[in-house]
């Protein structure tokens, strides 16, 4: 009796339970080397080349850059002949850190050069995440070493797209350095085609503005460009860290430049020039993230509040 009993309780709690769910691969990241460069793909799709050295662009940057479908929302680097605007081409690459006043050395307009020297840490792929790290040298016009760039770089797997998450850190190891107050400065994206103002995308900010002109020279938590591309819904996020030394005012063109820039006081006409210093033995570090999104059930809003670099830390934490 005792046994039926047991047998019958068995019974139960099996037909009780939720028939399982089929498992769901994951998001798996993938990374070859190429002379110059890292091809990075997610699920074997194509999804960006992470550039650290370019005969044109005299700086690291993600070139080509695409959604996880292989729909493209950066311009291509080089520009299509006939297709797409090529102005600023050695400047615009695709997604990129450059600071057109550093000592007075420009290394937005590849006048000075960031140079790359060696991985920190090479490509791994681990917890569904791909992170590398690098060190740079800034180079003036004139080869000298002005100071030392550490990138720690982070590719996570969303659900709307994917996400890169670059951590930088400047050192100076002698004289300080100085950033000075421009409109070029800080975290950037150039949009693919389809997707700036003058072709139907659209600019909007956490501070409700939309348009370039709106959110030109304002600060705000993050800029979403959204437009669609071959029909998708498609776009670029970004997201300066709430944890940097100053919030970010915005450098935004309807021709499909979007730039995060903490520096550009005098530039954005927000107050009196900047001049942020940069002494031996206290670098300064910052942190930016871009979303690559597609669907349009993406919300900026709620997506940019997910995956805020100082809720998520950088690799190199």
């Amino acid at each position: 009796m005792d046994v039926i009993k047991v047998a019958l309780a068995t019974v139960l709690v099996l037909i009780s339970e939720p028939l399982a769910t089929p498992a769901i691969a994951a998001d798996t990241f993938g990374v070859e080397e190429q002379p110059g460069e890292l091809v990075l793909s997610l699920n074997g799709q194509k999804i960006a080349a992470y550039v650290y050295a370019d005969a044109e662009v005299l700086r690291p940057f993600f070139a080509n850059v695409h959604t996880r479908s292989g729909t493209p929302v950066t311009r291509p680097h080089p520009p299509r002949t006939g297709i797409d605007a090529d102005d600023h081409a050695d400047m615009h690459p695709g997604i990129w850190l450059a600071f057109g006043d550093i000592s007075g050395e420009d290394f937005w307009r590849n006048r000075g050069r960031i140079v790359h020297e060696r991985f920190l840490q090479p490509p791994t792929v681990a917890s569904g995440m791909l992170r590398f790290a690098t060190r740079s040298g800034l180079l003036t016009a004139q080869s000298t070493r002005l100071a030392t760039m550490d990138s720690h770089l982070r590719l996570r797997a969303r659900p709307h797209g994917w996400a890169v998450d670059w951590t930088v850190l400047f050192s100076s190891e002698g004289d300080a350095i100085v950033f000075g107050d421009q409109e070029e400065m800080g975290f950037a994206a150039r949009m693919a085609t389809p997707l700036t103002e003058h072709n139907g995308g659209r600019i909007t900010s956490s501070s409700g503005l939309s348009s370039a002109a709106e959110t030109w020279g304002q600060p705000a938590a993050w800029c979403d460009t959204s437009g669609r591309v071959d029909g998708r819904a498609v776009g670029i996020t970004l997201i300066p860290d709430p944890a940097n030394f100053r919030e970010s005012w915005w450098h935004n063109r309807a021709y499909g430049v979007v730039v995060a820039n903490p520096f550009g006081r005098a530039a954005m006409q927000q107050g009196e020039p900047s001049r942020v210093v940069v002494s031996a033995g206290k670098p300064l570090t910052l942190r930016f993230t871009a979303i690559i999104h597609e669907g349009d059930a993406y919300d900026a809003a709620v997506e940019a509040a997910a995956v805020s670099p100082s809720q998520e830390r950088a690799a190199h934490e």
